[in-house]
């Protein structure tokens, strides 16, 4: 326990405590308290937005190319430090040291992508009706950034948004979160410790409800960013409208896992039994409706419950562990009120359904079967380690159960036919589908949602977008 730091707020470039009281960080797998993080008043949120403002006078006439090379330091700082980062974030957060060294490392990745980004941001030029005359598109910083960053992914939710920020010109104030806020800060501190200037990156920690009801209105903020609930996401958009302000939003998920009877059963298994319980299924994009075609119901069923089975439950820091435990008390209590209700309805518990013992948030994997549509796990994101089985008779009727709920982040199918593979690309309603493996959340990729589960993308080049603004320039020469 010693090996976990006292966290501070980065503002201004300097490490500091805030003007609340410090707040207390538990560690999932003990129930112990290993340490505080500072809590931001409104004075710090103050001191943030003003050295915010000229850190972006300064970072944005920064070239493309040094803005690259800086961001490239950061990220091999990220994985000099790896051992020390994921042991601190399996400390706050739970997850197994792997996940949380393969985090670290996925970061790392994630700025060097944006980095080239930088570097690859063209602008136009658009042939005009006048000889004389010169029309340009130029790519221009839309200024400071609010970004708020959840829990389940400390680094890899706040990378994103950092390093598209930075890479496009914006300076950025980094609302991490208070429940997994050391591992965070190591982001802020290797950028910190790769020389960006002054006010361009600062993070603070707090109330959410206070940060972002004071730093979203405000007139120096001009584009926020967000990942967490459907239902915070859109009281925040609405204050981001309110006043005009560019968004992001990358929210919940319920994302359907349709396996037809052609199907590579083996590989089907595999892949999305993995899929489902890593980081104890707290993923937005975690696969959780699994629809599976009548013929081989039976099959999946038995070999997926196997798999739940075989999961290693324990201390994130034991090697032979698997899955570590929910982050916090209240995904135990949400789980052992979705589960209750489910067979309060007629569901049944194939395996799991129950917390392990009194000490630790530890809940087994669990798979339901024979669960009615009008449960409530079938309609509110789970964000735990269950798996609800569905049989399915035709592909119009997986589709129809798919596309059923206002979701719209993520899904999944597997098949060997390559007119089905054509046609659930067409008729899935979701921002991203993967097809035959897992193939989500890579840096070169695009990330984010439809319907309620946002918009924007926080992947890819299209991330990009949203952190510039579109000037036209027309001239007569």
């Amino acid at each position: 326990m010693s090996d976990y730091p006292e966290t501070q707020l980065y503002i201004g470039g300097i490490w500091r405590d805030g003007s609340r009281e410090r707040l207390s960080i538990v560690n999932p797998a003990s129930d112990e308290i290993i340490g505080t993080v500072a809590n931001a008043g409104r004075d710090d949120l103050d001191e943030a937005l003003a050295t915010a403002a000229t850190g972006f006078e300064a970072w944005s006439r920064f070239s493309a190319v040094e803005r690259a090379k800086l961001l490239h330091k950061a990220a091999q700082l990220l994985r000099d430090r790896v051992e020390r980062i994921a042991t601190i974030m399996t400390l706050e957060q739970g997850k197994p040291l792997a996940e949380s060294k393969s985090e670290t490392l996925a970061a790392a990745d994630i700025i060097d992508w944006f980095a080239e980004e930088a570097r690859r941001a063209y602008g136009r030029v658009i042939p005009s009706r006048s000889l004389n005359v010169r029309q340009l598109v130029v790519k221009e910083p839309v200024g400071p950034v609010a970004a708020f960053s959840p829990w389940n992914f400390p680094l890899n939710q706040a990378v994103r948004k950092v390093a598209a920020g930075l890479a496009a010109g914006c300076s950025v104030i980094l609302k991490g979160p208070e429940e997994t806020p050391a591992s965070c800060a190591e982001l802020v501190r290797a950028f910190a410790d790769a020389d960006l200037p002054t006010g361009a990156l600062n993070l603070v920690f707090g109330i959410p409800a206070d940060i972002s009801n004071h730093l979203i209105p405000h007139p120096i903020i001009r584009k926020v960013s967000f990942t967490g609930s459907t239902s915070v996401g859109k009281q925040l958009a609405a204050l981001a409208g309110a006043h005009m302000k560019r968004v992001t939003m990358e929210l919940g998920g319920h994302a359907p896992a349709i396996v037809f009877d052609d199907a590579d059963l083996d590989l089907a298994v595999r892949i999305l039994a993995g899929a489902k319980f890593r980081n104890a299924g707290q993923v937005c994009v975690a696969p959780t409706r699994f629809l599976i075609q009548e013929k081989i119901y039976a099959r999946f069923l038995d070999r997926f419950v196997k798999a739940a089975e075989a999961i290693t439950v324990g201390n994130g820091l034991d090697s032979e562990t698997t899955m570590g435990p929910l982050a916090n008390g209240r995904r135990v209590e949400a789980m052992e009120t979705l589960v209750s209700d489910a067979v309060a309805r007629g569901g049944k518990v194939a395996t799991g359904g129950e917390r392990i013992g009194n000490h630790g948030n530890f809940y087994k994997p669990t798979v339901l079967t024979d669960v009615p549509l009008s449960a409530r796990i079938l309609n509110e994101e789970p964000f735990g380690p269950v798996a609800v089985m569905s049989p399915f008779s035709t592909y119009e009727a997986a589709i129809t159960e798919a596309n059923r709920l206002s979701y719209g982040l993520a899904a999944y199918a597997y098949t060997t036919s390559g007119k089905t593979s054509a046609a659930l690309s067409r008729d899935i309603q979701s921002g991203m589908i993967s097809i035959n493996h897992h193939g989500l959340a890579l840096p070169e990729l695009p990330f984010g949602g439809i319907k309620e589960s946002g918009y924007g993308s926080e992947g890819g080049s299209e991330a990009m977008d949203n952190f510039f603004n579109i000037k036209l320039v027309t001239e007569a020469i």
